[in-house]
């Protein structure tokens, strides 16, 4: 049996470990999928490039508001998703012949521990066993199938599957309201497909701030046929004609259904429990600041381990656990404060920190604003009546606890909240300190941040002097 000095599991953010760094050292990489994980292959990077052409799309079909004339507007999805996938199928493709030429060795199969840092991998050439110094666990996660699904025997697509469909359904149902949901139903909406959401919950995207939930649920319901507050009970019919049949309301018909209601850490694939490696109730590996496991020189990182299963902070936990690798004596820490994340539908949907529902469930006393795009000018010039920004601030410190925008571009607009959080810089400092470009998006921020009523008794920024 081979003993390699590290072992990474998972060519999603695990592969981004490892760098000219790791050079002297013998690595290996092991991973059933495509390189680039589910990020580059099945989820961020095709659904924002899908989603951006639908944006186009939305934007031609609403060019007259604007006194532009132009002709019908047809997204071409054959055109469109050839154009997607041939650029990451190369990019995939690419990337594991760079880690092969660069001396790792790359196993194409599943992996399991047997014991401490040893693993068994079945590859398409037969089952390899090798053990390693230092192990990283990034076996990233999966989309969750409910038993009325997967009991059926009834055909379905998830968020893996769907986006390269040869056409667009004609009928799309989507099972989830989450943001997968959203994004893809924005896709498909714009090839031609007529969408039906159902979620269990009251709003979609129940996980947002509860105004935001609840504006674009009302937005969503203008494109799609929006089932809330109801669950699927059984899947029936057959395939190309499937019968959804939901416990409260009408069934729905469909050709095709996506069900997009989770995710599943990956860490129930490799026989964890074998190598000592401690799990959360809800199947993530147990993980400290520096991104070690309970089991000696196993660390994790990515969707298997993090409550923020978002390609950024993976990123960034790749970051630490490549420096605490080579440094282990001089560690650094992880830190989960003001994540950031956005939903890149139409509108787009941006967050950070807590929401509004949270606040009062924890007895904050938070002051709270809310101004809208239509009251800017650039507003005006973009003729946004629905987009808005959010903000939540400690009422006698400044402090902001949470921000949240709905509208054009708000992935882009949030940053700067993003910032001040992160730095700790209070609301009061944040509006009137730095310029704000007039006319910007950005103004409906320090609209917001103007717009909230503080009862300060300490200094804006104590922790600043």
């Amino acid at each position: 049996m081979r003993t390699h000095d590290l072992v990474i599991i998972g060519a999603g953010s695990g592969n981004a470990v490892i760098d000219e760094r790791f050079s002297h050292l013998d690595v290996a990489v092991i991973d059933q999928g495509p390189f680039g994980g589910t990020c580059l292959n099945r989820g961020c990077i095709p659904s924002k490039m899908l989603g951006h052409a639908a944006d186009v799309h939305a934007a031609v079909r609403e060019a007259s508001r604007f006194g532009v004339e132009t002709g019908p507007a047809r997204l071409r999805w054959a055109d469109l998703r050839e154009r997607v996938f041939t650029r990451l199928d190369r990019e995939a493709a690419e990337g594991e012949d760079g880690r092969r030429r660069s001396g790792v060795t790359v196993h194409r199969g599943r992996a399991r521990f047997t014991g401490e840092r040893t693993l068994h991998v079945d590859t398409d050439r037969g089952p390899v066993s090798l053990g390693a110094r230092q192990v990283v666990v990034a076996a990233g996660s999966r989309p969750t199938v409910p038993p009325p699904v997967s009991d059926s025997g009834l055909p379905y697509e998830t968020s893996d599957t769907v986006m390269r469909l040869d056409r667009p359904p004609h009928r799309l149902a989507v099972l989830g309201g989450g943001y997968v949901a959203a994004e893809l139903a924005h896709v498909f909406h714009a090839a031609g497909s007529r969408v039906t959401v159902i979620e269990q919950a009251d709003t979609l995207l129940p996980a947002q701030d509860e105004t935001v939930a609840r504006a674009y649920t009302a937005l969503a319901a203008t494109r799609h046929d929006v089932r809330t507050g109801t669950a699927l009970s059984r899947l029936e019919g057959e395939p190309g004609r499937l019968r959804l049949i939901l416990d409260d309301g009408p069934d729905v018909e469909a050709d095709t259904l996506l069900v997009a209601v989770g995710r599943t850490p990956g860490s129930d694939r490799i026989d964890a429990a074998r190598a000592g490696i401690e799990l959360h109730d809800d199947g993530r590996i147990v993980v400290d600041d520096r991104q070690r496991t309970s089991a000696p020189g196993v660390f994790a990182l990515g969707d298997v381990c993090t409550p923020f299963p978002l390609k950024h902070v993976a990123n960034r936990e790749a970051h630490v656990v490549a420096h605490n690798l080579l440094y282990p004596d001089d560690p650094i820490r992880i830190s989960h404060e003001a994540v950031p994340a956005a939903v890149f539908t139409r509108p787009q949907i941006a967050q950070v920190g807590r929401t509004e529902q949270e606040c009062r469930d924890d007895a904050l006393d938070y002051a709270v604003a809310v101004r809208e795009f239509a009251d800017t000018a650039y507003g005006w010039a973009l003729e946004d009546t629905t987009g808005f920004c959010k903000v939540l601030a400690d009422r006698t410190t400044g402090r902001l606890l949470g921000a949240h925008v709905l509208g054009p571009q708000a992935a882009t607009v949030i940053q700067p909240l993003v910032v001040a959080m992160s730095l700790g810089v209070s609301a009061p400092t944040l509006a009137g300190t730095p310029y704000w470009i007039h006319p910007a998006a950005t103004e409906v921020v320090s609209n917001a941040l103007l717009g909230l009523d503080l009862d300060l008794n300490l200094d804006p920024d104590p922790d600043l002097d």
